[in-house]
């Protein structure tokens, strides 16, 4: 949680007080030195840190009104950004080559400084010396903002993707080169969004989809790209590596090369072997083959049926019942992977496995999951298991899902299928925390 910086400092952009170059990571202190920083976003010439209680600091060049003070004169070190932010929970930060944004904990989108392309989405170009909420997304939930060169891009809870300010390469995705002063939904026919990406250093855009599919657009390699252009990659990084001008890392990086299988890249590769397995599980008509000394190593469950007196322990060929098979195959291969590959709506059957199996950590990786794929037609089903598995964290998600989408869930066939207990213990929450006002 503590903050280094070094490099140019010409507007006083590493913090110090001076505008001295630093050659050497030097600790910023001032007001953030009893902080828990989470996050830092850097823009051209200006500096952003997010602590762990919500609350942001800026400083560095301030032409345009970027660092939120309510002023132009530069800050040569972290000061508090107040105005509307001011006992607002922020959650997520982002910074443009000249303009900062900022996402709540409710969804809110707000933004400040430089405003000549639209890229604080307020539907004006005027410039904002304080932050202002982006009103036009007020119907939808936001989780994650990125900024590029003087575009910006937002990410809500439910996967789609809204875009605004300059266009000149395309950056938006719209299919034209007109700038937009107010958020637009692109990438309307694909498939759920999970990750955005932009760099205030570029202008190219990329998203990542819950298929695993990674989309560019933008300023690639010198093109123009106007609409979302599926590519080869597997991550968001590359895009920025292979495409951005210049090439970029987005986000923090550590990359390691190794040129020999480890450890565990040796137990992924060995998981359904029939060559080296020395058991089987048949679900639904079909086998999976693992090894015994894997599964005692990795799951106590079955530490307990091959090491005691359990019939299970002298058989061949275990059978399955109670569980599908994409469910327990996915179980297993956790086991092998420490991964999990299921939809949401599978995931619930796993997340009751791990349950019954006390498998805590695959429990939260089932909540993960199920974040991701959380719909307004789903909502409350996920919301009713959590409840039913005792995953109190996803209970509290999913239950703030359903209440900032509340009119829409309440139509749901989910909603009026569900049982009377929970049904009233829900409205009753619901109620409590201000759902129904007049």
């Amino acid at each position: 949680g503590v903050v280094y910086a070094w490099g140019h400092n010409g507007y006083s952009q590493l913090g110090n007080g001076t505008t001295n170059q630093g050659i050497a990571p030097v600790q910023v202190c001032t007001n953030l030195l009893i902080k828990q920083v989470v996050e830092v976003a850097c823009g051209s010439h200006h500096s952003m840190a997010l602590a762990a209680d919500g609350e942001v600091f800026a400083w560095g060049y301030n032409n345009c009104g970027q660092v939120g003070s309510g002023s132009t004169a530069n800050q040569p070190t972290p000061r508090k950004v107040t105005n509307c932010l001011h006992i607002k929970r922020v959650v997520g930060i982002a910074c443009g080559q000249t303009s900062s944004m900022a996402v709540l904990d409710n969804g809110e989108v707000y933004g400040w400084g430089y405003n000549g392309n639209g890229q604080l989405g307020l539907g004006n170009n005027g410039n904002q010396l304080t932050p202002v909420r982006v009103a036009a997304l007020h119907s939808v939930c936001v989780n994650q903002i990125v900024c590029g060169y003087a575009h910006t891009l937002a990410l809500t809870d439910e996967g789609l993707l809204y875009a605004w300010g300059a266009n000149t390469y395309g950056q938006l995705g719209t299919g034209n080169k007109n700038n937009l002063l107010s958020p637009a939904h692109i990438m309307v026919e694909k498939e759920r969004v999970v990750e955005i990406a932009a760099c205030h250093s570029a202008h190219t855009s990329a998203a990542k989809t819950q298929g695993g599919h990674v989309y560019m657009w933008g300023q690639c390699r010198g093109q123009s790209v106007i609409l979302p252009h599926l590519t080869h990659f597997s991550c968001t990084d590359d895009v920025f590596a292979c495409f951005a001008t210049p090439a970029v890392s987005w986000r923090l990086l550590s990359v390691e090369h190794e040129d020999f299988l480890t450890v565990a890249e040796s137990l992924k590769k060995e998981f359904d072997s029939p060559e080296t397995a020395d058991l089987k599980f048949r679900i639904d008509g079909k086998y999976i083959h693992v090894h015994k000394a894997v599964l005692k190593i990795r799951c106590e469950h079955f530490r307990s049926m091959f090491q005691s007196y359990w019939n299970e322990d002298m058989k061949e060929v275990i059978e399955i019942d109670q569980f599908s098979y994409p469910v327990y195959r996915a179980f297993l291969q956790y086991l092998y992977t420490d991964t999990v590959d299921l939809p949401p709506e599978d995931a619930i059957g796993l997340l009751d496995l791990a349950t019954s199996y006390c498998e805590n950590r695959l429990k939260k990786l089932c909540q993960h999951i199920i974040k991701r794929g959380i719909t307004v037609e789903n909502a409350f089903s996920l919301f009713s298991a959590a409840v039913r598995y005792d995953a109190e964290d996803l209970e509290e998600f999913c239950f703030k899902f359903c209440i900032n989408h509340l009119t829409e869930v309440t139509q749901t066939a989910a909603f009026w299928q569900m049982d009377g207990p929970l049904l009233k213990e829900f409205i009753a929450k619901a109620s409590k925390c201000g759902a129904f006002k007049n």
